[in-house]
């Protein structure tokens, strides 16, 4: 199993609620838990309180809102969405001396129902990176997600899956993986690689997102 960063915080967005041990074992552990609204509602039904809970809060009752007053923060502006809404809420909230240098953030329950959410979410990884100046890591039942700028090494085990998403490097090349890497023009052609040890390198000049799996594939 991989080791993971120290997360400064957890945020759990209202999609699919995860399952597997790699998210699940981050959510339990989370020092500060930030859910956007739907899953804040779902995740007290499951019997858990999260530190805040943040985004328009238009779906919530009276009396649920009452309940919980003193962690929901309602935030009305549509110019961003729930995930972006939770993650500037802890930033704009948290001083750097209790955070890492670069603050390091766990996504869960990204992904799952609807597409066009699962796409974007993804996106918003590179987008965090870039401009909130953070290390955002999004882990889904499968694997992890993680944004990249660079050259950059990346912890890994012989066969597990991997897959780069290149979003504006014209060069890209990979040290550690069965298939070395290209600047991709397509999101499709990164997919289906596999690290060949404990760790692959990505060289390059711009920005891209890598996928691994949690599980090796023989």
């Amino acid at each position: 199993m991989i080791t993971y960063p120290d997360f400064d915080a957890v945020i759990l967005a209202d999609g699919t609620f995860p399952t597997d041990e790699h998210p699940l074992q981050i959510l339990h552990s989370a020092k500060y838990l930030c859910c956007c609204d739907g899953a804040g509602m779902g995740l007290i039904e499951r019997g858990l309180m999260p530190d805040a809970i943040v985004g328009d809060c238009d779906s919530m009752s009276a009396e649920f809102r009452e309940q919980h007053k003193d962690i929901i923060h309602v935030i009305e502006e549509q110019d961003y969405n729930d995930l972006t809404k939770c993650t500037r809420h802890f930033l704009q909230n948290h001083t750097t001396d209790s955070l890492h240098s670069t603050p390091k953030i766990a996504y869960l329950g990204c992904t799952g129902k609807r597409e066009d959410h699962t796409l974007g979410n993804i996106s918003l990884m590179a987008f965090y990176m870039q401009e909130f100046g953070i290390e955002p890591y999004m882990f889904t039942d499968y694997g992890i997600f993680i944004p990249a700028h660079g050259n950059q090494t990346f912890p890994s085990a012989p066969h597990l899956q991997v897959s780069i998403f290149n979003i504006d490097c014209s060069r890209l090349t990979s040290e550690g993986l069965k298939w070395d890497a290209y600047p991709y023009r397509q999101l499709w052609q990164g997919t289906l690689n596999e690290s060949t040890s404990n760790e692959f390198c990505i060289k390059a000049n711009g920005t891209y997102i890598v996928y691994i799996t949690y599980l090796p594939k023989y």
